[in-house]
């Protein structure tokens, strides 16, 4: 077993530290009081060649591989939670599933502009009566005069509103009583698709969430990704890729809370010396650093057998489930750390707490990735 990383991805891990330190962390506060989506942020992602990182070269893409994937979500993460889940849906959600299921003339079509950063990546599967149980999905897309016609909306869509097209999920027919659900892509500026931002959250403020709306939304048959009926099989595997994602923004959150309340704790005087000699938060901080080391051990092995072509659902599933709770857990003790100051804004931990909430729910929720796990070990 090897654990160090390769040349290109400690140069990744370099690069991307120092633009999040530079780039990112300054503003962090304000995009959240805002609510400003970091465009400025990507345009300069996309000059640097990381917006197709995963992709083939072909594609305008970087050729890396999925492990540097999480290196880059992991570092925007750590300083600002809503850029780390723009990059990661950008990639995992919007252009994932068309390199993995689009024919040749729908990667050079849609996937080139994702890899580029000209168009943000997006995935329109989530709806209000089919969240964990997808297979509830409602959005129809009927035959009619050789195009689809397509009505529904969908919920809780990250970067609609900065994607030109993304591909979704509707029913096409119905096959031995149940329904076919298929994915087709669609362009958000066709006649009837309306986008919505106007959700009022948690945390994650300046990352774009939508509802899509549409109705009578008319495209061509041939944008169709992959074959008819597949689209829930479809998103399954996209999701399995997702949640390393996810995975990794949780490590980067955590790490960053992680790191605000040792220096904090350093730096505090209490009964005449710093609250770091006292073991009660020693042992805070210690379980802390332990927890997140084990999360970066899982999203790496998660990542590297994605890499390899071997199977990956399992541990996906068990690093986005580990990840994300302890997300939550170290996140809330570093605003316990901080005590009073940790309840205010300006010490940035209470807006990674607000943040990882997320992501025991996005991508599969805590109980559902239980439920996977649980199916995968043969219960």
């Amino acid at each position: 077993m090897n654990f160090d990383l390769t040349t290109e991805q400690e140069m990744i891990k370099r690069t991307i530290r120092e633009f999040a330190e530079e780039e990112v962390a300054p503003g962090a506060i304000e995009r959240d009081r805002t609510k400003q989506f970091p465009l400025d942020i990507f345009k300069k992602l996309a000059d640097m060649g990381m917006m197709g990182l995963p992709f083939p070269e072909e594609y305008g893409g970087g050729g890396a591989d999925t492990v540097s994937f999480a290196i880059v979500v992991e570092e925007l993460s750590r300083f600002c939670g809503s850029t780390g889940i723009t990059y990661s849906a950008h990639i995992s959600l919007g252009g994932a599933p068309l390199y993995l299921f689009g024919s040749e003339e729908q990667k050079q079509k849609y996937l080139t502009p994702i890899c580029t950063g000209e168009s943000f990546g997006a995935f329109g599967l989530t709806e209000p009566n089919a969240g964990s149980d997808a297979g509830g999905t409602k959005t129809t897309a009927k035959e009619v005069n050789g195009e689809y016609v397509i009505n529904g909306n969908k919920c809780f869509i990250t970067n609609a509103s900065y994607a030109k097209y993304l591909a979704l999920t509707a029913i096409t027919g119905e096959k031995d009583g149940k329904k076919e659900i298929s994915a087709i892509i669609v362009p958000t500026n066709a006649m009837g698709f309306s986008i919505f931002d106007n959700y009022e959250k948690m945390g994650l403020h300046s990352s774009n969430t939508t509802e899509l709306v549409l109705e009578d939304v008319k495209v061509p048959l041939g944008n169709l990704l992959g074959k008819a009926g597949e689209g829930f099989k479809q998103f399954l595997i996209t999701l399995d890729g997702g949640r390393i994602g996810i995975g990794a923004m949780a490590v980067g959150i955590a790490q960053g809370a992680y790191e605000k309340a040792l220096i904090y704790a350093k730096e505090r005087k209490q009964f005449g010396r710093s609250i770091s000699s006292f073991q009660s938060i020693q042992f805070k901080l210690a379980d802390m650093a332990m927890k997140i080391e084990l999360a970066r051990n899982m999203v790496y092995k998660a990542a590297w057998l994605k890499d390899q072509g071997r199977v990956f659902s399992k541990e996906a599933a068990m690093c986005k489930l580990y990840a994300s709770e302890i997300c939550m857990e170290v996140t809330s003790q570093a605003v316990q750390i901080h005590g009073g100051n940790g309840y205010m804004k300006d010490y940035h931990v209470e807006r990674m707490m607000r943040d990882a909430k997320l992501l025991e729910i996005g991508e599969g929720t805590s109980e559902v990735q239980r439920v996977v796990i649980s199916r995968l070990i043969g219960c």
